[in-house]
C-alpha cells in the first residue's frame, strides 16, 4: 500500500468524569493527505446507472439532461479504469459495452459509449434493486479495485417490493459504494437515503435538470480522487464496557452503529468507513464504562484506523485513545468538550429537520413548528449557514436565537426536498488542540 495516503487521527474529548459517571464521548477527527504520486495508481471501477423510466420523458429535459451528464461522467473517468453504463427501468439493461463486463476507458471506448448514451430513450418502470443487482454483477472480477457506482433516478421504486430492494442493498453492501442523485421532485428522498447509507454514498437533489451534468462530473473526479478502497474504523473497549454509538459526523451524519462486524478479538468491532483520498472526516464514539471511583484511570476506548485489502489482511494507518478520569473537581468534570458539544448539537439539529418535516407532511403542524423551531435554534448556535438558509425557504424565522418561527404558507417541493437531503450535512467545527490526546 506503498501509493496510499497518509492519515493522522486526534482524539477531543473531556476525559474528566464525576465519580459514579459511565459515559464516555469523543471526537475521532481523521484526516489523510495524498501521498507521494497521489491517487492516480489506484486501482479503479465505475459502473453508471441512468434512470430510463416512461417519468423521465416528462419533460423531455430530464432525458435530455441525464444523457448530457452520462457523456460528462464518461468524459471525467481516468483512463485505464474499467467502467459500464446501464439503463434502468423495470429491468436492468446494458448500454455501455452490450454485455455484463467493464471495459477499460479509453478515447475509443468513450467515445463508443457516449455513442449508445446518445441512443437512450424512456420507457417502463422503476425497480432500483434490479439496477443495483447487475452493478454487483459487473464488479465481479474487480475485487481489488476501488469500486464506485452512480445512480440517478426520478421516481419512486414502484416496480418491485421493498424487500426486493432492501436484499439488493443486503448483497451489495460493503462490496462498492453508491453517489445517489434525484432529478426533479417525483422521487423518494428516504428511498435514496437508504441506498446511499446501506452503500456509504451520497444522496442529493438535482432540481434543475441544468445542474446535473457539473454534478456528474464532480461525482466522478471526486472518485477517481480515491486511493484506499476499504478502511474501517477498528474500536476496542474494555471488558464490561458497551460501544453505544459510532457516528461519522462530518462532512454528513451517518449512524454506523448499526454496520459493526467482528474485529480481530472479542472486545474490538470494525465500522465501515468506505474509499478515502485526500480528505477530512470526523466520527463520534460513545462508550458505556463501569463506573469509577475518585482517582481511577482507564483506557475507555481504542480507536484504530484500518485498510483491509482483498485477501482481508489489515494495515493500521493510525490511532488515537479514549480516556477516563474519575475526579471530584467540578471544573474538571463540569467542563464540556467544545468539539463534542457542537457535533452533538448539529446531530439533534438533522433529527429535528427530519421529525419536522414528517410532521409537516402528516399535518401536525404544532410538532412541525416546534421542531422546526429547534432547528433554526440549532443551525444559529452551531454556524451551519447553509442549513439555516434551506430552513428559510420552509419557515418564516422570526427570532434565531429562540427558534421562534412559523410554517410558510407555500412552499415548493424542491426547497423541502433539498432540506431533506442535505439536512445531514453539518458545518465542520474548529477543533481546541488542547483537548486532544
Amino acid at each position: 500500500m506503498s501509493n496510499q495516503p497518509q492519515f493522522t487521527v486526534n482524539v477531543y474529548q473531556n476525559e474528566y468524569l464525576a465519580e459514579g459517571a459511565s459515559e464516555v464521548n469523543a471526537i475521532v477527527s481523521v484526516q489523510s493527505a495524498a501521498a507521494f504520486g497521489g491517487a492516480t495508481n489506484s486501482r479503479a471501477a465505475q459502473v453508471i446507472m441512468v434512470d430510463c423510466s416512461g417519468s423521465m420523458d416528462y419533460p423531455p429535459t430530464k432525458m435530455a439532461a441525464a444523457r448530457q451528464a452520462t457523456e460528462a461522467a464518461i468524459d471525467a473517468i481516468r483512463d485505464g479504469v474499467p467502467f459500464a453504463v446501464v439503463a434502468g427501468t423495470h429491468v436492468a439493461r446494458m448500454v455501455f459495452p452490450g454485455t455484463e463486463y467493464l471495459v477499460p476507458a479509453d478515447a475509443s471506448s468513450r467515445a463508443a459509449a457516449k455513442a449508445a448514451v446518445a441512443r437512450l430513450t424512456a420507457g417502463g418502470g422503476t425497480a432500483m434493486g434490479q439496477w443495483l443487482a447487475m452493478a454487483d454483477r459487473l464488479f465481479t472480477g474487480h475485487e481489488q479495485a476501488i469500486r464506485h457506482a452512480i445512480l440517478l433516478t426520478d421516481g419512486k421504486d414502484e416496480h418491485e417490493d421493498p424487500a426486493d430492494l432492501a436484499a439488493a442493498l443486503s448483497r451489495c453492501e460493503g462490496r462498492f459504494t453508491c453517489d445517489c442523485r434525484g432529478i426533479g421532485t417525483d422521487w423518494v428522498v428516504a428511498e435514496l437515503r437508504k441506498v446511499s447509507t446501506a452503500l456509504l454514498g451520497t444522496v442529493d437533489i438535482v432540481a434543475d435538470p441544468g445542474r446535473l451534468s457539473a454534478d456528474f462530473q464532480q461525482i466522478i473526479e471526486h472518485a477517481m480522487g480515491k486511493a484506499v478502497g476499504d478502511v474501517r474504523l477498528r474500536v476496542w473497549a474494555p471488558q464490561g464496557a458497551q460501544v453505544k454509538f459510532v457516528k461519522q459526523v462530518a462532512p454528513q451524519i451517518v449512524d454506523l452503529t448499526g454496520r459493526r462486524a467482528p474485529g480481530p478479538n472479542p472486545l474490538t468491532g470494525d465500522y465501515p468507513t468506505g474509499a478515502w483520498g485526500a480528505e477530512s472526516r470526523d466520527y463520534q464514539v460513545c462508550v458505556q464504562v463501569r463506573p469509577g471511583s475518585v482517582g481511577d484511570e482507564m483506557l475507555a476506548a481504542r480507536i484504530g484506523l484500518v485498510a483491509v485489502d482483498g485477501a482481508g489482511q489489515a494495515a493500521v494507518l493510525g490511532q488515537g485513545l479514549v480516556k477516563a478520569i474519575w475526579s471530584d473537581d467540578i471544573a474538571q468534570t463540569g467542563r464540556i468538550d467544545r468539539t463534542v458539544a457542537d457535533y452533538t448539537g448539529q446531530t439533534e439539529l438533522a433529527d429535528a429537520i427530519r421529525e419536522g418535516l414528517e410532521a409537516r407532511k402528516n399535518g401536525d403542524l404544532d410538532t412541525a413548528t416546534a421542531r422546526l423551531g429547534r432547528a433554526v435554534k440549532l443551525a444559529a448556535e452551531s454556524g451551519n449557514d447553509e442549513t439555516a438558509l434551506l430552513l428559510s425557504k420552509v419557515v418564516d424565522v422570526d427570532d434565531p436565537a429562540t427558534g421562534t418561527v412559523r410554517l410558510k404558507q407555500r412552499v415548493s417541493d424542491a426547497d423541502e426536498m433539498t432540506l431533506d437531503t442535505r439536512s445531514t450535512r453539518t458545518a465542520r467545527v474548529g477543533k481546541n488542540r488542547n483537548n486532544h490526546s
